[in-house]
């Protein structure tokens, strides 16, 4: 048995909240600081110098404890609460995953987060049989003792989170947690809150931008340990999803449809592809997904959950070292391991480049361990 997790200290807890909540530090950077520095009190005393080794000329924003205090009381009265990366109750699934969500905001039973669960996703101007069976689908996989997540969309995600309502579902939200996106899903979102659970990564008050929808759908993938897809254009965020899920590791299962109807294209392809398996309803994907076994507690976690441990000696890196790797990347995404190789150095002198590149603003990271320089935005 994994020992428990141990529970942070409110400082700490704090402290990690604003770090996630720093100018240019996103999820991926996040988990590096505390890599090294094995607390995020420590992590944030070292932004100042690791940016101005980046090149940057003017302070990185930073919030204050009051800053964070205040984040915590408006998640109060949104009738939320916030899990940090760290805590006992965040999904181990979810924490396995490279860009974890360093906090979420959670509405409703927590505890959901933490039972097998499977996504049901896919587009939004589905048909109404396509809806149908979304609906039906989400309902066995519910009596079958999984809970249902998706993501409070039009369409395919609405049909499935009312489907697997009795049982338990959970969404995952774009904006904010107190943000209803769409609008007319409102009754929708406090039901499923009152028996199931919403989750947001974005703080209180976040209206859902383009940007944010991708970054849920990752959410979504994370917290499952299967996928199903149903109706899903080529180019549709359940694609996206589908995607992520791929790269996480996850069990990916797709819906056939008409060849003749768009909607159904990229089910078809993902099938056609062998990247995901074909079913016909949830007897097809319980006789998998019943051959999964539950996830170990992920090694990564335990990592950046020991406050008393010394931190890590960082790795130096001298200016032109630094501009050998940044001059190696470009406005398009490349993958780390390609950069490692490229400029024949160390995997740990590339990584703290990019660090304080990041950190820097002078680039930018993108899912699948990828990187480009940021054009838009001057240090």
């Amino acid at each position: 048995m994994p020992a428990e997790t141990p529970c942070l200290s409110e400082t700490e807890r704090l402290a990690r909240l604003r770090l996630i909540r720093t100018e240019n530090v996103g999820p991926v950077t996040f988990r590096h600081l505390l890599d090294r520095y094995r607390t995020a009190t420590a992590a944030l005393d070292a932004l100042p110098e690791l940016a101005r080794r980046g090149g940057r000329r003017r302070p990185l924003r930073v919030p204050t404890r009051a800053d964070a205090e205040r984040e915590l009381a408006a998640n109060g009265r949104a009738g939320a609460s916030l899990l940090v990366i760290g805590d006992p109750g965040y999904p181990a699934r979810l924490a396995a995953i490279d860009d974890a969500p360093a906090c979420l905001s959670v509405a409703g039973d927590p505890a959901l987060l933490a039972r097998p669960t499977v996504a049901v996703v896919g587009g939004r101007n589905a048909s109404v049989n396509g809806c149908r069976f979304a609906a039906a689908l989400a309902g066995a996989l519910g009596e079958a003792g999984y809970v249902v997540v998706s993501g409070l969309a039009r369409g395919i995600d609405g049909a499935a989170h009312e489907g697997a309502l009795p049982s338990g579902t959970v969404a995952v939200l774009a904006g904010g947690i107190d943000i209803v996106y769409p609008p007319e899903h409102g009754d929708l979102l406090r039901r499923i809150a009152g028996s199931g659970a919403a989750v947001a990564e974005m703080p209180v008050g976040t209206t859902p931008q383009a940007r944010h929808f991708p970054s849920r759908n990752r959410i979504i993938a994370g917290l499952s340990i299967g996928i199903v897809v149903v109706e899903a254009a080529r180019r549709s965020g359940s694609l996206i999803t589908a995607r992520f899920a791929l790269d996480q590791g996850r069990e990916v299962f797709a819906v056939p449809g008409s060849p003749l109807d768009p909607r159904c294209s990229g089910c078809n392809a993902l099938i056609q592809e062998g990247a995901a398996l074909l079913i016909q309803g949830a007897e097809d994907a319980l006789a998998v997904l019943e051959t999964l076994a539950p996830p170990p507690r992920p090694a990564a976690d335990s990592r950046i959950l020991r406050e008393d441990e010394p931190a890590f000696v960082p790795v130096e890196t001298d200016d032109a070292t630094r501009r050998r790797v940044l001059d190696a990347i470009g406005a398009e995404p490349v993958p780390v391991d390609e950069l490692i190789r490229g400029c024949q150095l160390s995997a740990p002198i590339v990584a703290t480049a990019l660090l304080e590149g990041e950190l820097a603003g002078l680039i930018d990271r993108y899912p699948g361990n990828q990187v480009a320089r940021r054009v838009d935005t001057p240090a």
